[in-house]
């Protein structure tokens, strides 16, 4: 099968196109022949070799968390999915951009998403919907979200109004707008978010979720009161050493179609800024980590 691998860590140019084994679906597990796959910031940083002390890779690794395709092979104890079902969702820590990707965790696409979409969703999903789980009882209350407007941001909101929230959501100014869309209240980030979402929310905030790397932890902390109420998807020793819950993404079925059943309602459509193909792997992580949005890279 082709796939993208990098036989040694380094910069974007050690991505090449070439033949690899194809995997198959053991136990609990499903097959796929990929449609498209996109880009986290998990896989740029295993492929520079930025993680190789927390997560190393077997060289020649094939990057990639997530992916849509068909289902072709179904793994003993898979009793919910059939071949040629149209699934999105999560392989390994790093092997997914290939004709063929086994997922473990996987949901049904939403006919109203497309294809690109459905390749944004799947970290995302898993890693928004376990920070707004962490978060209990949403129903009637305020949920501040830092990084509102990115992937796991928009998703985020989305659940949470879904759940009954009022969100208010920190973005650029440009960003303004897709937050009005999701139903949230936009603000911007920075300095003073403290004064502003006071005045936007006389009567207080409930909770909190840093969902996007950025110095303001310390704030969302402060503006709740309460840092059990706080959640943040971004690991960093800061969020520990605050005490703030820290949620990772878990290859979890459940927290897909969470978001999926949300898609099928209109409610939620994961956002893509750029679709390139498998041949341009290495253009696409100078992207994906230059924060140019959501990449998605089509495979077939």
């Amino acid at each position: 099968m082709r796939a993208a691998r990098f036989h040694r860590y380094g910069d974007p140019d050690v991505l090449v196109v070439e033949e690899a084994a194809e995997p198959h679906a053991g136990a609990n597990s499903i097959r796929i022949r990929v449609k498209a796959v996109s880009d986290n910031a998990i896989d740029y940083l295993l492929r520079a070799g930025t993680l190789q002390d927390l997560l190393p890779l077997d060289l020649p690794a094939i990057p990639g968390r997530d992916a849509v395709g068909v289902m072709d092979e179904v793994g003993e104890g898979v009793t919910d999915s059939s071949v040629g079902d149209l699934v999105f969702g999560l392989g390994g820590v790093s092997d997914t951009t290939a004709e063929f990707a086994v997922l473990t965790a996987w949901s049904a696409v939403p006919p109203q998403w497309s294809i690109e979409q459905a390749a944004a969703a799947g970290l995302a999903s898993v890693t928004a919907a376990g920070a707004i789980n962490a978060l209990g009882d949403l129903t009637g209350r305020t949920l501040l979200i830092e990084g509102a407007s990115g992937a796991v941001g928009s998703a985020a909101t989305a659940l949470a109004i879904a759940a009954g929230a009022t969100v208010i959501g920190t973005a650029s100014p440009a960003n303004h707008k897709h937050l009005a869309d999701l139903g949230a209240t936009a603000t911007t980030y920075g300095p003073g978010l403290a004064e502003r979402v006071a005045a936007l929310a006389p009567e207080g905030v409930f909770a909190a979720l840093h969902a996007a790397p950025s110095p303001a932890l310390v704030d969302l902390v402060d503006i709740v009161g309460d840092k059990s109420r706080v959640v943040s998807v971004v690991g960093t020793e800061e969020a520990a050493r605050l005490g703030v819950r820290i949620v990772n993404a878990e290859n979890d079925s459940a927290l897909l179609e969470q978001t999926a059943e949300l898609g099928r309602r209109g409610l939620y459509f994961p956002r893509v800024g750029h679709v390139l193909p498998l041949a341009s792997m290495s253009p696409a992580h100078k992207l994906a980590s230059a924060g140019a949005g959501k990449v998605v890279v089509i495979v077939s």
